[in-house]
């Protein structure tokens, strides 16, 4: 064999040194430390839309401008605002190109009239025009003219629909009392003053005291008022609502106020009087109410009816062994004879033997 070939097949050994290990380190990454900042809060401030400016139109100052150049003559009744009070007069806005000045004596007729306890500032007042100007740019006005005229159409309606006012007493004349309702003079006759006798009128001056209007007569400058019907109307409200609380079948005592043929008035208090019928004052049967009872004598009655204001009383269905009460005003809201409520109409009328 050739060396050629020899050398070919020869096995070649081979030595493979190892391969050192390699050693990679890795260094960490350093932790990274984010601080976020807040973000400041935003605050926005909305500016409000301020509303459209309105502009008013020459129509919204028609009344206005009207006033200002209407003319004013003697005579005209304006009504003014009082924006000024001194103590010898009254200054009050018009509305129009002037003041108004309205002097003390001509603010009315009550002599008890005082400027600074009787007139307000921001008061309405209605008054004449006297004087167109007052030399010094104003009008002259009058109250008391305005109302000379005014109040007897007022006076008159009052009268009719029987309304009611305050009034103060000025003083005291022959027959009766004075005083003044709308700046007029007025009178009230001493029947008239109140449903009790008036001895003396003096102690009734500085009084204040309800009236109504009875007689107006502008013709004649004559007005008269009534106190007495004011108290009469009062009364008989009061009473009616007394009456309203009484209950069938109460027993209570009263005295004998008056006696007639037909009978006996007897009042049982609070105001109340009833008729006992001659035939229910005893049990048997007699000419003359003056038989059995006497005048200013007490005596016990049992409420039999009560019928459009009107009270009826027995004596002779009194029975014996009956609750009694003293004052009416007391009774128990439901009243009981002792034996059964008395609470229906038939069941007390059962118990009652009426001739």
């Amino acid at each position: 064999m050739s060396t050629e070939n020899q050398t070919t097949n020869e096995k070649v050994d081979l030595v493979i040194d190892d391969t050192p290990e390699v050693s990679l380190e890795v260094e960490e990454a350093p932790e990274l430390s984010l601080e976020v900042e807040e973000t400041p809060e935003v605050s926005l401030e909305v500016e409000e839309t301020p509303a459209p400016e309105i502009i008013p139109s020459m129509a919204d100052f028609k009344d206005q401008l009207e006033r200002t150049y209407k003319k004013i003559k003697e005579g005209d009744i304006l009504t003014g605002t009082v924006i000024g009070i001194s103590e010898a007069e009254v200054i009050l806005d018009l509305g129009y190109y002037a003041e108004g000045i309205i002097k003390i004596e001509e603010l009315s007729n009550d002599p008890r009239f005082s400027i600074k306890a009787d007139v307000a500032l921001g008061e309405e007042i209605k008054a004449t025009v006297i004087r167109e100007d007052d030399g010094h740019g104003n009008i002259l006005l009058s109250r008391k003219r305005a109302d000379d005229i005014l109040a007897w159409t007022s006076l008159t309606e009052a009268m009719h629909s029987k309304k009611i006012v305050t009034v103060k007493i000025a003083q005291a004349v022959k027959g009766g009392v004075v005083t003044y309702l709308h700046g007029i003079r007025a009178f009230i006759p001493a029947s008239q003053l109140s449903l009790t006798y008036v001895e003396d009128l003096e102690t009734w001056v500085g009084k204040e005291v309800d009236v109504v209007v009875t007689t107006v007569s502008e013709e004649d400058t004559k007005l008269v008022l009534s106190g007495k019907e004011v108290e009469r109307e009062k009364a008989l409200k009061n009473k009616s609502s007394k009456i309203s609380k009484l209950q069938l079948g109460l027993v209570t005592t009263g005295t004998v106020e008056k006696i007639t043929p037909y009978g006996a008035f007897v009042n049982i208090g609070e105001g109340l009087s009833g008729l006992v019928h001659i035939s229910q004052i005893c049990g048997r049967r007699i000419k003359s109410p003056n038989e059995v009872i006497k005048e200013n004598e007490t005596v016990t009655v049992k409420i039999i009816d009560i019928k459009d204001g009107k009270i009826s009383l027995s004596m002779k269905a009194v029975e014996e062994k009956e609750d009694v009460v003293d004052d009416v005003e007391d009774a128990p809201a439901t009243y009981t004879t002792g034996e059964e409520a008395t609470t229906g109409l038939a069941s007390l009328l059962a118990k009652f033997k009426l001739s």
